[in-house]
């Protein structure tokens, strides 16, 4: 978890050489994306993971469309190359948080573009952005994010169930915006219940991840509380410190942070699609039933509960495996190491708490971790979501907003 300090070489492919700086400091891309975190924190977190989507595709657009040195991810506008990056960037995003935050959103928009100066330079700059924030948005429009939940509850005539609203039911039908379709990457069935594996990772859990555990460390128990955090908060900020760390350029930046957002998105509708396919059982469920299993070597504890309120959608895979599976499989494909700057970020479910990295797959070994300790998952879920993840994220950089040229470096 808290890995040795190493500094990762310079990539030579995916992304052209980064300008460098003294010292990191914030570019518009990066400015934008903490923005829209802030404005979005009354979203739930896969709509508001859709809008955050949107806002980097149209970012991307904005700056290549200035600077044109890759294909466009929806479209690329004429513009001169002295109009303003920063304006076009702000104005892009902005337009699309307005779509559903407009207040707070022009306001936010105002108080930037008071920092850039008057001129042709701005005023074609927002143009741009409007523009191009305006196109995306009608992209969007009817991909299946606003389909209202038709999960029907598995039950017999007569029978009670729990009668909670699911989270992401409509998800698998969600327009992904780099795969070919939901189940491109859906994974194979989980484990047999009489499986010597399964038992292996029923036990696991059941003394690892339940509420009060005398196998649990204190860091394990932090780690698992860490990664109790959901939504664009849990994986923006260490793409943005990544990209600040690693001193992009604006344009970069953009392709970066919005090859991220979009891998994020995909990588939700995948393992939703998987989830919602399988229907395989929580560990409060399995545990609470360890006698009907058909599994002697797993035992039914009746009042079983997880460190906290397990996430309301079927088990398989982890969705926070798959999560930081696709953050890892597109920093390796666009940077061309695991190895990265030290980056460091805290978590608002862990008060206090600062967690350490300069490896991926030491990134992604904690999450996975985490969901087992939480007692949310099973230790093979969190593999094969890891894996997704890791294949989703290869694709996206090899598949989109590609070089428009190659470069003699």
């Amino acid at each position: 978890m808290r890995a040795s300090r190493a500094i990762a070489s310079i990539p030579l492919a995916f992304i052209a050489a980064f300008v460098a700086l003294d010292a990191p400091r914030a570019n518009v891309i990066t400015d934008w994306d903490e923005r829209a975190i802030i404005l979005l924190k009354s979203l739930p977190n896969y709509p508001a993971e859709r809008i955050m989507g949107m806002v980097h595709c149209a970012m991307f657009d904005a700056v290549n469309s200035i600077e044109p040195r890759y294909r466009p991810y929806l479209v690329q506008l004429p513009a001169e190359p002295t109009t303003s990056k920063e304006a076009a960037a702000a104005a892009a995003a902005a337009s699309v948080l307005a779509t559903v935050i407009e207040k707070e959103t022009k306001g936010a928009l105002a108080n930037y573009l008071a920092t850039i100066p008057d001129g042709a330079a701005k005023s074609e700059g927002i143009r741009l952005g409007e523009a191009i924030a305006a196109k995306l948005v009608a992209a969007r429009a009817g991909d299946g994010a606003d389909a209202l939940d038709a999960y029907r509850p598995r039950t017999t005539p007569g029978v009670y169930v729990a009668t909670p609203i699911l989270a992401a039911s409509t998800w698998p039908n969600v327009k992904p915006f780099a795969l070919a379709k939901a189940d491109q990457f859906r994974p194979d069935a989980p484990i047999l219940l009489e499986s010597k594996e399964w038992a292996t990772d029923f036990n696991e859990v059941k003394d690892y991840g339940r509420k009060i555990s005398d196998k649990r460390t204190a860091e394990q128990t932090e780690t698992a509380r860490f990664w109790l955090m959901t939504g664009p908060g849990a994986y923006h900020p260490f793409v943005r410190r990544l990209v600040l760390a690693k001193q992009m350029s604006v344009v970069d930046s953009a392709r970066f942070m919005t090859s991220v957002a979009i891998g994020l998105n995909d990588a939700y509708i995948a393992v939703f699609d998987a989830k919602y396919h399988y229907h395989f059982w929580r560990p409060i469920i399995a545990i609470r039933n360890g006698d009907i299993d058909n599994n002697p070597a797993t035992d039914r504890e009746a009042t079983w509960q997880p460190i906290d309120n397990t996430p309301m959608h079927p088990e398989y895979p982890c969705a926070h495996c798959i999560v930081s599976g696709t953050v890892a499989g597109i920093v390796k494909a666009a940077l061309g190491s695991e190895d990265i700057p030290e980056i460091a970020i805290t978590s608002t479910t862990a008060a206090g708490v600062t967690h350490r990295w300069t490896n991926m797959t030491k990134f992604t070994d904690e999450v996975a971790n985490a969901r087992v300790w939480a007692g949310f998952h099973y230790r093979f879920s969190t593999r094969v979501g890891t894996q997704m993840g890791r294949g989703i994220g290869d694709y996206v950089v090899r598949n989109v907003m590609q070089p428009a040229q190659t470069s003699s470096r």
